[in-house]
């Protein structure tokens, strides 16, 4: 058989900044009906690891973005799913929003803390607990989805700290609220700097190499949107350029989670949702332009792909490189490795 490669990106040396432009938005597949309220995502060891929303199980669940099955799950033997809302990770550890608070009336928020080591190697882990509440929050009387105390949004922001950001039911101003990593009991205050959202914020993600936030979102018509934070000074993220995105070749899509692929590659949930519409849950992506390669700087002009079709292996000649990844057509990563040999075979 024969393969006609189509993107190959190499990696090679620090790339050039840009300004940031979305594009290339497509609706992958279909989430499977377990994952029908899938509300939050990372990306871990080229899988996709979700959630589902509040009264759900306590479980993790890994994604094959190419297949789209469920591969595994994992279950966290000490907490309870009141309403998991988002996920983010750092190097060791894989943090899980338990901050969902539609009628803004909580008084046990938590983020389960759970060991990168420990997830993947059994399929029932302890977590640690951080708790907080919110220090500028005085009235806790029950307003159901006209609150300002409801949060869907969490970073790893530093190797300290999380923000958690809020879903600001009454008027789209968003804040952002700093809390350590360490297990404990915590009252935040919110960050300097707020976001006038005009919608509601319900995910976000930081680009380890960029150092921009990425917050999804959708409006009061179920239009989803991206707003881009970048130039902020320090931990206030809303202080420097904020940009917003409608993702208008969605239509309507109740999108709930977004996480960091790659420098320029991110992965989107929606939630299933039935109404006066109704719509199934979905793997969404889209691209950036913010880490491009400079074929000046890293003479790509000269490197040597071979043959086109291949039957068995590609080879790559005439440059220098620290890996090479193959995407398919959907940018999915299909493969990442170090040689200048690629066994092609595995893909048919």
């Amino acid at each position: 058989m024969k393969y006609l490669f189509v993107v190959i990106g190499i990696l090679i040396s620090i790339p050039n900044m840009v300004q940031g432009q979305i594009s290339n938005v497509v609706e992958k597949f279909p989430l499977p009906s377990t994952l029908s309220e899938s509300s939050g995502a990372i990306f871990f060891n080229s899988k996709l690891i979700t959630h589902n929303d509040s009264g759900n199980a306590n479980k993790l669940y890994e994604l094959d973005t190419i297949s789209g099955s469920i591969t595994r799950d994992v279950a966290i033997s000490n907490a309870t799913n009141v309403d998991w809302e988002d996920i983010t990770q750092d190097e060791t550890s894989i943090f899980i929003g338990d901050i969902g608070n539609n009628s803004g009336n909580r008084t046990n928020l938590k983020i389960y803390k759970i060991s990168k080591t420990d997830y993947s190697n059994t399929a029932n882990v302890t977590a640690e607990v951080i708790s907080f509440s919110y220090a500028d929050q005085v009235n806790f009387t029950p307003n159901t989805n006209n609150t300002e105390w409801d949060a869907e949004a969490l970073i790893s922001f530093d190797a300290n700290n999380l923000i958690v950001f809020t879903k600001n039911w009454v008027n789209g101003t968003t804040k952002g609220y700093l809390i350590p990593k360490t297990p404990g009991t915590y009252a935040p205050s919110p960050l300097p700097t707020t976001l006038s959202s005009e919608g509601l914020i319900t995910g976000a993600t930081l680009n380890p190499s960029t150092g921009k936030l990425y917050l999804i979102g959708y409006s009061n018509i179920l239009q989803p949107f991206v707003w881009v934070c970048e130039n902020f000074n320090g931990n206030d993220v809303f202080s420097g350029t904020n940009t917003k995105t409608n993702l208008s070749s969605l239509s309507f899509e109740q999108a709930e989670a977004i996480t960091y692929v790659d420098d320029n590659r991110y992965f989107v949930t929606s939630e299933s949702f039935s109404n006066i519409i109704s719509d199934d849950a979905k793997l969404i992506a889209f691209s950036t332009n913010d880490a491009v390669l400079s074929s000046t700087e890293t003479g790509l002009e000269s490197a040597l792909l071979y043959p086109n079709p291949v039957t068995d292996y590609l080879y790559v000649k005439n440059i220098l490189f620290d890996s090479i990844e193959i995407y398919d057509s959907r940018q999915v990563k299909l493969y990442e490795g170090t040689r200048n040999r690629i066994d092609m075979s595995r893909f048919s």
